[in-house]
């Protein structure tokens, strides 16, 4: 276990060793992948966006299971249990809530006044700035180059420009998979890093090892950024689904857009009022067409597809740019030590231009 060797205002406000954060990814993200973490001294974030309130309730216990350490679970604040499931993080003492969206001030509020703390991630200063207005503990901003749902800024440039609208600490993610990213990060004045594709590929991700190996294969250019999945720009690798997707038309996906919105329906547990209720909600928050609703139930399904059931040819794989520099599969612990020593050696170095 390595002791901790940079202390910021993130590891204090949450607890943990190093300034590590494993993002919560959708079907990645589970409990085996965040008790590891934890256990390494990092953040680990469950996801919870594609689990039943029911199994996020046993996901829980499962990682308070494996490890005593902190852990986060990522919520949508769109949906419309969202308080329920912001009601078992307090009943079960979770200790960090994540937000892919910004959470109602309101709901805020209810889990500060529980001691748990409040992480939405954003996009821009302007939304850094109207959440830490509403009570933000910390917020996490994520650049271009990184996988999933994203957008067209860089991190090297959206990140100066978060820090310098809000006071609370940033955690910065897009682009970041070892120890130098984190000392550039910290330099930068973020207070950790998040990663999601690096935690993707190590020894304790559940992915099948065939899929993991298709992501080793990949380099730098072989991710694309489309919005024929869902609707909204996502970074995933490039594959011969994706790019029979990029040359589709609308009137071509929409069958399979139903088929798998009845798949998402059966697997969520979820009626089609609820299913209503959200994409009105998703409507709102986020300014979806009707289209882009109904392509939205796509993501869940083809992304399982894919990364749990390892079938690429009807499934998604969402990956960040940095999968054209990994090519090994480490524990989370030899993973997170051997980043947190990079990166103190690193600020080690710099410091010592210094007169």
């Amino acid at each position: 276990m390595l002791e901790q060797l940079i202390r910021t205002p993130f590891t204090d406000l949450v607890g943990v060793r190093h300034p590590v954060v494993q993002t919560g990814m959708g079907w990645v993200s589970g409990p085996r992948l965040v008790s590891a973490t934890a256990s390494a001294g990092a953040l680990g974030i469950l996801a919870s966006a594609t689990m039943s309130i029911e199994e996020l309730e046993k996901a829980i216990v499962e990682v308070q299971g494996r490890t005593d350490q902190p852990f986060g679970v990522n919520l949508r604040a769109d949906a419309g249990d969202a308080p329920a499931r912001c009601d078992l993080l307090i009943e079960y003492g979770v200790k960090v809530a994540s937000f892919a969206l910004a959470p109602k001030p309101e709901l805020i509020a209810k889990l500060k006044e529980h001691d748990i703390v409040v992480m939405p991630s954003i996009g821009a200063a302007k939304h850094a700035k109207k959440v830490a207005g509403w009570g933000a503990d910390a917020v996490m901003v994520q650049g271009g180059e990184g996988g999933g749902h994203t957008g067209p800024v860089p991190t090297t440039l959206l990140l100066p420009t978060v820090l310098d609208a809000v006071d609370i600490p940033v955690v910065a993610a897009g682009g970041f998979f070892d120890g130098r990213g984190l000392a550039a990060a910290l330099s930068y004045g973020a207070a950790g890093v998040g990663m999601g594709t690096r935690f993707l590929l190590t020894s304790d991700s559940a992915v099948p090892d065939a899929v993991k190996q298709l992501y080793l294969e990949r380099g730098l250019t072989d991710t694309v950024v489309t919005a024929k999945v869902d609707g909204m720009p996502h970074r995933m690798l490039r594959t011969a689904l994706v790019e029979e997707l990029e040359e589709s038309s609308g009137v071509r996906r929409m069958g399979p857009t139903l088929r798998r919105t009845l798949e998402f329906k059966r697997d969520s547990g979820m009626s089609w009022m609820e299913l209503a209720k959200d994409g009105r909600a998703m409507k709102k928050q986020q300014g979806r067409t009707l289209g882009q609703m109904a392509l939205a139930a796509n993501t869940p399904t083809m992304l399982k597809a894919g990364l749990v059931e390892g079938d690429t040819s009807a499934g998604v794989l969402a990956s960040g740019q940095v999968v054209g520099v990994i090519d090994d599969l480490p524990s989370c612990e030899e993973l997170v030590d051997r980043i947190v020593t990079r990166a103190a050696d690193e600020l080690r170095r710099a410091s010592s231009y210094l007169h």
